[in-house]
C-alpha cells in the first residue's frame, strides 16, 4: 500500500452546527485538514469558508438517514484521494416523547443515523488507519448512555450506551495498531439539539452549572482522543452524576433520575 499523505483529513459528521461544527473549528485551530458532512449544505459551505484560511476544507453533503450514505461518502473521499485518519461520528438527534408517539420510519431513521451509520463508517475508514499505523475515531455519545433510563426519548440513551461500549471495545482492538477510539459523553450542552427536538423551554429551567458550551465540549473531546483516552465525561457536575449512577443502588438511582426527568425528557 502506498504511504498515505500526511497529515490526513478529519472527517466530521453532523458538522453543520453545535458540537460537530466546534469540533471542526478545534481541528482547524490545530492545523488539521477537514472533510465536513451533514444535510445542510449551506451551513457546511459557510463553515468551510470560515475555516479555509486555516486548513483545506472539503464539503460533502450527506444525509446519514439514508442507508446508502456511508458507502457514498466513503467512495467520494476515495475518488478525491483524501486519506481520512480521523473520523468524528457526531451526527445525531433525539426523538421526543414515548416510543409509540412516533411512527416506525422516524425511529428507523434515528437508528440509522445514531447507530448503523456509525458502525458502517467506522468499518469503511478504519482499515486504512490500521494499515497506516495511525488514526483517531471520536464517537460523540452522551451522559444519557451512562445513567439509568427514564421515560421518553426511548432510543436515544440506548443507542448512546451502545456507542460507548462499541467505542471501548473497538479501542482495545485497534490501539495495538495505532488507532485510538474515544467515546465523548457530554451532558447538557448549549447547541441547537434541544431546539430541534422541542425541549428548549424545559431544559432551560435546569441549573446553569451543569451546562457547557459546545466549544468547550469540542476542545475536551479532541484533547481526549488525541491523548488516547477511551472515555470522557465532560464537566464536573456530569462526572458526579455519572459516578452516582454507577455506585448508587440501581433502584435508588433510577428513582432519583425519574423524579427529575420531567425537566429534560418529554415522555408524552
Amino acid at each position: 500500500m502506498p504511504t498515505p499523505p500526511s497529515p490526513g483529513y478529519a472527517l466530521v459528521t453532523g458538522a453543520s452546527s453545535g458540537i460537530g461544527a466546534d469540533i471542526a473549528r478545534e481541528y482547524a485551530r490545530r492545523g488539521k485538514p477537514l472533510v465536513l458532512t451533514a444535510r445542510r449544505v449551506e451551513r457546511l459551505e459557510a463553515l468551510a469558508a470560515e475555516l479555509s484560511a486555516q486548513v483545506p476544507c472539503v464539503v460533502i453533503a450527506t444525509d446519514l438517514a439514508d442507508p446508502a450514505a456511508p458507502a457514498k461518502l466513503f467512495a467520494e473521499t476515495q475518488a478525491r484521494g483524501l486519506f481520512v485518519d480521523t473520523l468524528v461520528n457526531n451526527a445525531g438527534y433525539g426523538v421526543p416523547g414515548r416510543y409509540l408517539s412516533a411512527d416506525w420510519k422516524t425511529h428507523a431513521d434515528s437508528l440509522q443515523v445514531l447507530l448503523t451509520s456509525v458502525a458502517h463508517l467506522t468499518h469503511l475508514y478504519l482499515p486504512a488507519m490500521e494499515a497506516a499505523g495511525r488514526g483517531r475515531i471520536l464517537n460523540v455519545a452522551s451522559l444519557a448512555g451512562l445513567v439509568p433510563p427514564t421515560a421518553g426519548h426511548t432510543l436515544y440513551g440506548a443507542t448512546k450506551a451502545w456507542l460507548i461500549r462499541f467505542s471501548e471495545t473497538l479501542d482495545q482492538e485497534s490501539r495495538p495498531r495505532g488507532v485510538h477510539v474515544t467515546a465523548l459523553c457530554p451532558g447538557m450542552t448549549y447547541t441547537e439539539f434541544h431546539d430541534v427536538n422541542g425541549m428548549r423551554e424545559k431544559v432551560s429551567k435546569l441549573p446553569k452549572g451543569i451546562w457547557l458550551s459546545s466549544a468547550d465540549v469540542a476542545r475536551l473531546g479532541v484533547d481526549a482522543v488525541e491523548s488516547g483516552r477511551t472515555r470522557l465525561v465532560t464537566g464536573r457536575a456530569n462526572k458526579l452524576i455519572a459516578g452516582l449512577s454507577k455506585y448508587l443502588p440501581d433502584r435508588l438511582a433510577r428513582a432519583l433520575l425519574a423524579s427529575k426527568s420531567k425537566d429534560f425528557r418529554d415522555a408524552d
